[in-house]
C-alpha cells in the first residue's frame, strides 16, 4: 500500500505539472492539439482531467476507489495523448514521458484490483 501510495504520488505530480500549461491556456498546447487534428478547446478539458486524476491520486491513501478512477482518467487521456503522439510521426520518444506515466498507472490500478487493502 505504501509503495502504490508513493507511485500515485509521482503521478499526481507529473499530471499537475502537465496540466498547469494547459489550465493557462498556453498557445504552444493550442497548437500542439491542432498538429494532432484536436479541438484547441480540448486543452483546457484535457487540463482540467489532468488536475482531476492528480487530485484522485493524492488523495488515494484515503480510498483505493480514488485511485482506481484517477488510473482510469490517466489511462483515457494519456492513451489517447500517446496514440496522437505515433499518429504524429512522433514515434516512441515523442510518446515516452505519456507511456511512463500510463505504466505507473496500469501498476497503480492492478494493484488496487489485487489487493484487499
Amino acid at each position: 500500500m505504501i509503495a502504490r501510495y508513493a507511485t500515485n504520488l509521482k503521478l499526481a505530480k507529473e499530471l499537475y505539472q502537465a496540466a498547469q500549461p494547459k489550465l493557462q491556456g498556453d498557445e504552444g498546447m493550442k497548437q500542439a492539439f491542432e498538429q494532432f487534428n484536436l479541438s484547441p478547446d480540448l486543452v483546457k478539458v484535457v487540463g482540467a482531467a489532468e488536475v482531476a486524476a492528480a487530485g484522485m491520486f493524492s488523495l488515494s491513501l484515503f480510498s483505493k476507489r480514488l485511485s482506481q478512477m484517477g488510473s482510469i482518467v490517466t489511462l483515457g487521456v494519456l492513451g489517447v495523448a500517446i496514440a496522437k503522439h505515433l499518429q504524429a510521426g512522433h514515434g516512441k520518444e515523442g510518446a515516452q514521458a505519456a507511456i511512463d506515466l500510463v505504466e505507473l498507472a496500469a501498476i497503480s490500478l492492478a494493484d488496487t484490483i489485487t489487493s484487499e487493502k
